[in-house]
């Protein structure tokens, strides 16, 4: 009971945003449903920077409605790179759906995140058929699966989670869940999931600072929810 009125800190002023790789972004302009031009792409680092991130994967969508080959992000990234003058490192990877042609990807047409790790999703309403083994694939390809955003699949339940933890699969919290960004089911999921200690990462998934932003600076979490998005935030500098 009492456990409803703890005191609620500040996401912003409490520091641990201070220095943090952002492991998961639509930065990269005109490829996918994230920032459309360079001038946008600016907007956000312009914004990142003052909350004090100092480096940031883009990870733009690959699927059957984003193909976005190598040669293309890896121009897109060149021009961000040249246009961009502030203190963010930046870093390309991709965030991958896993559907019909990720197989077809596997092992050499990804780009990871990091040496050993690759970020994957799935529609939010339905798992893909087959992602038990899409998941082994990619595991036995090298790479460490890093599960985007459990807590917005809408058909996953604990005993779902519990079996891909217990596989060696790692989970990425998206920053904005923990506000009700994406609704009450993502923002219950992810406080359970943060209390379980399940996820490894954090990511801002940032796609455009409408409602983005204004919600992110008045976000106010207990300091147990801090101190468990500290260890998060410590682990991406890992990747």
């Amino acid at each position: 009971m009492f456990g409803l009125f703890q005191k609620k800190h500040s996401l912003v002023d409490s520091g641990i945003l201070q220095g943090m790789t952002d492991i998961h972004s639509h930065i990269l302009p005109g490829v996918d449903d994230g920032s459309p031009d360079i001038p946008t792409s600016l907007e956000l680092l312009e914004w990142m920077e003052a909350l004090g991130i100092r480096q940031v994967w883009c990870t733009p969508h690959v699927m059957e409605d984003y193909q976005n080959h190598h040669p293309l992000l890896e121009q897109a990234f060149q021009e961000l790179k040249q246009a961009y003058s502030g203190s963010i490192e930046l870093h390309l990877s991709s965030e991958y759906m896993l559907d019909a042609s990720f197989g077809e990807r596997l092992p050499n047409q990804v780009l990871p995140l990091g040496k050993h790790h690759l970020l994957v999703e799935t529609s939010y309403m339905y798992g893909p058929v087959g992602m038990d083994s899409l998941l082994l694939d990619t595991f036995n390809a090298g790479y460490r699966p890093i599960i985007a955003h459990p807590e917005r699949y809408m058909y996953m339940e604990e005993a779902d989670y519990q079996a891909y933890k217990e596989k060696g699969y790692e989970f990425q919290l998206n920053l904005m869940s923990l506000s009700g960004y994406y609704g009450r089911r993502p923002q219950a999921v992810c406080e359970d999931l943060l209390k379980k200690g399940w996820y490894d990462y954090v990511g801002s998934d940032l796609h455009h600072l409408h409602r983005y932003a204004p919600m992110l600076e008045s976000l106010k979490l207990k300091r147990e929810q801090l101190d468990a998005l500290s260890v998060l935030l410590d682990n991406n500098h890992t990747i």
